[in-house]
């Protein structure tokens, strides 16, 4: 297919692209000049690529990242794919190849995590995905869809891994500073779900004192649907086992 052309240099900035659509008569159609980045897609736990316009910040392009064989690295400074729903065709063409090759290598890795997911959904669970913001989704699933089985399993790799915990509560104050909401949605529903493992052994870690300040925090990020903070308590019953309601 015919490549459009480079983006024009104005700044340095490695994330200038500009957003081309191949129309019916086969010529890639110019949809505007913007600033591309990589996150989640609002309300969704799926990521996204964007390109928003850097003069009236209107959002030219969003799209979630496929786990299918579509994307094409060419001459250095163009990505281009074809959408899996409605065929149609895009392209970025990059103001600078450094830009070009960071988005790629983070889409490369997100198509990655994303088949790590799908593969240890359907196998027995043998490892846990890095623990950074891009991994949360993955690290969601595997907390709350994981059978009985998998659910000791589970728990055996967290504790096997020394700096799990310590690691998840560093992503959630990186998303605390970042003020990412969708991110500390994530973690609330996946410290819930840890909690509910019921491991002694993992409640005795997340409950120490270098963590239980941390782990409370990012049990009072649930959102409900008006987007308002509800705060997720914890306490233990008479017999001392630990109870938890929202």
């Amino acid at each position: 297919m015919a490549a459009p052309g480079d983006a024009q240099p104005n700044t340095s900035s490695t994330q200038r692209v500009k957003v081309y659509f191949l129309d019916e008569d086969g010529k890639w159609d110019d949809r505007g000049t913007g600033l591309v980045s990589l996150d989640y897609v609002e309300r969704s736990e799926e990521l996204g690529l964007y390109v928003v316009d850097e003069d009236d910040h209107e959002t030219l392009l969003v799209h979630r990242i496929s786990t299918d064989d579509i994307y094409r690295k060419q001459e250095d400074t163009i990505i281009s794919w074809r959408e899996p729903e409605g065929s149609t065709e895009l392209a970025l063409s990059f103001q600078e190849t450094a830009g070009c090759s960071h988005i790629w290598n983070h889409i490369c890795t997100m198509q990655r995590n994303l088949h790590f997911s799908s593969l240890n959904m359907n196998t027995e669970l043998r490892e846990l995905p890095d623990v950074d913001i891009s991994n949360l989704p993955q690290i969601l699933e595997i907390v709350t869809e994981s059978g009985i089985k998998d659910q000791m399993r589970l728990a055996g790799l967290m504790l096997k891994d020394v700096k799990f915990f310590d690691n998840l509560m560093n992503v959630f104050e990186m998303c605390e500073d970042l003020e990412k909401l969708d991110c500390l949605h994530m973690m609330f529903n996946i410290v819930k779900g840890i909690i509910s493992l019921n491991s002694h052994q993992i409640l005795e870690k997340i409950l120490g004192d270098s963590l239980i300040m941390k782990v409370i925090g990012s049990l009072e990020c649930k959102l409900n649907a008006s987007g308002r903070t509800l705060i997720f308590l914890i306490f233990t019953d008479y017999e001392g086992d630990l109870v938890c309601s929202c």
